[in-house]
């Protein structure tokens, strides 16, 4: 048995009458399952949330009142003796006061040890963490935290209609120098073991923002008005492929990039064609089709602007910026600052549905640097994480390039000249000759007026362009709908219905 890991913190906080000290002690009793044997052992995370009703580990956006206090530091430690910290210097944080500096009130405490190497996100099965406990800071005392529990692996629902997909890559191992495996879930048709010689047109699905393989288990669970739809006659017969939106920087957008690797030849040479072959898909491109909202918006128009030739329709909804001149509400060629907008005001990053901004750009990126073992952004597996990991090129500590300083906000120019190849409204601009035969008939866009993260202006500025560009002239369909939120009418009953449409004219 190894030995206990303790760790003591001295913190201070204020109260009306003085300056006292606060002690905080976190004990790992699952000393079994520390992982000891790697370089950089891990980093650890410390959360006080004035949100009470919420675990405060997946309270890692800051869009909300009830704030998540997150700190956290990288620590090098064998597992032979404790370790002693007492003081709150190094500390990387989200608040804009140190960890000493914590004002008194109630919070939900937590603790969570980082040792995962395998994957972007902090919710990586074996990493350990503490129980919530509620604790009121108000003078001399000591919080004690005890890590019992670990993140289990992932696995999908027993049911004969949901199969799990494990497949080594041979691209992304080539590139990465390490055996990569890469994870899907496919949804059988309802008629699929009542035919055994049927082949079946493919559906494949980008989640929204680091979106796993296994949400399946949120759809097809017993009881669900989808799953009861799914198994009767009204339901199209094809086979449901959920892709997993893991990558080494967060959300891979499974394509092509300097940092992630060969993700997009993956999917199109690699997973895609032993999906097919596995599990009687048509194996034609004219009956294949992608979709998404949010982050798969982004991803499934790309794949199909990519790929032309490899998908036979999209069906995009909310998706991320699709012109650069309008990332969210930064223009990344002609801003000089992510942060602040040219009059000197701070960027919002989202809004509620009346246009009330509830987080700023600045502040939605301290979160993020809080998550990177780099104390920036650039390795958080956040949003912004992977944006920067598939847009920029490889910086020269072996890391992403990062568009803007962590810090400031400063855009680097040259990083941004960069990101224009995944500019997909540059892409239709610049390319049209040869993809605009390739992709009539192919292209549906629903986006929200009043989308939460204003991702409204990049479609209209994609639409615009589109729109005006001829021989030939672009059939497109792009929705827009006043005072609609984002993905406010996404669902996959939705896009299913929407794909048996284009295989009735197909057909026809």
């Amino acid at each position: 048995m190894r030995t206990l890991f303790i760790l003591l913190l001295t913190i201070t906080t204020f109260s009306c009458q003085a300056q006292e000290p606060v002690r905080v002690q976190v004990v790992v009793n699952l000393a079994d399952a520390l992982q000891t044997d790697q370089q950089d052992d891990g980093r650890l995370f410390l959360f006080f949330c004035e949100n009470l009703e919420r675990e405060p580990r997946q309270q890692l956006w800051p869009l909300s009142t009830q704030k998540n206090h997150i700190y956290a530091r990288n620590l090098h430690w064998t597992g032979e003796e404790p370790v002693q910290v007492r003081t709150s210097a190094n500390f990387s944080k989200t608040a804009p006061f140190d960890l000493h500096e914590l004002p008194p009130g109630t919070y939900a405490v937590q603790a969570l040890w980082d040792q995962d190497t395998k994957e972007s996100r902090i919710d990586a099965p074996g990493n350990l963490y503490s129980q919530v406990q509620e604790v009121t800071i108000d003078g001399d005392q000591t919080i004690s935290i005890t890590i019992d529990q670990q993140i289990p692996p992932r696995t999908l629902i027993d049911d004969k209609h949901v199969v799990e997909v494990s497949m080594r890559s041979q691209l992304l191992s080539d590139f990465h120098g390490e055996d990569i495996t890469i994870k899907a879930s496919v949804l059988l048709p309802g008629g699929y073991f009542d035919n055994p010689d049927a082949t079946y047109p493919v559906r494949y699905n980008v989640a929204g923002y680091g979106g796993r393989y296994t949400r399946i288990n949120r759809y097809f669970r017993p009881g669900s008005d989808f799953r009861n739809w799914w198994l009767s006659e009204n339901a199209p017969q094809v086979l449901c492929v959920y892709l997993d939106g893991e990558g080494p920087y967060g959300d891979s957008y499974q394509l092509d990039s300097d940092n992630n690797g060969p993700y997009g030849r993956m999917l199109t040479e690699e997973l895609i064609p032993y999906i097919e072959a596995e599990y009687r898909g048509r194996q034609d491109a004219t009956y294949r089709f992608v979709d998404g909202c949010s982050t798969g918006g982004w991803v499934s128009l790309a794949l199909q602007l990519f790929y032309p030739d490899v998908f036979n329709g999209v069906f995009s909804y909310s998706p991320d910026a699709i012109a650069f001149s309008d990332y969210q509400l930064i223009n990344v060629y002609d801003d000089e600052n992510a942060f602040y907008n040219e009059w000197g005001n701070p960027h919002p990053l989202a809004r509620d549905i009346t246009g009330d901004p509830m987080v700023h750009m600045e502040e939605f990126i301290r979160y993020e640097n809080v998550l990177g073992a780099s104390d920036t952004y650039v390795n958080s597996g956040g949003q912004f994480s992977a944006h920067n990991a598939l847009y920029s090129p490889k910086g020269d500590d072996g890391l992403p390039a990062p568009l803007f300083d962590p810090e400031t906000g400063k855009i680097n120019k040259e990083i941004a000249e960069h990101w224009q190849q995944y500019d997909l409204t540059l892409l239709v601009k610049d390319q049209w000759a040869t993809l605009g035969p390739k992709l009539q008939d192919k292209i549906y866009i629903w986006m929200g007026d009043m989308d939460n993260f204003y991702l409204n202006p990049a479609t209209r500025t994609f639409d615009e362009v589109i729109k005006s560009l001829t021989n030939p002239v672009s059939d497109a369909v792009i929705e827009f709908e006043a005072m609609a939120g984002h993905c406010e009418v996404f669902s996959d009953e939705r896009v299913l219905k929407q794909i048996e449409q284009r295989l009735k004219e197909i057909r026809d």
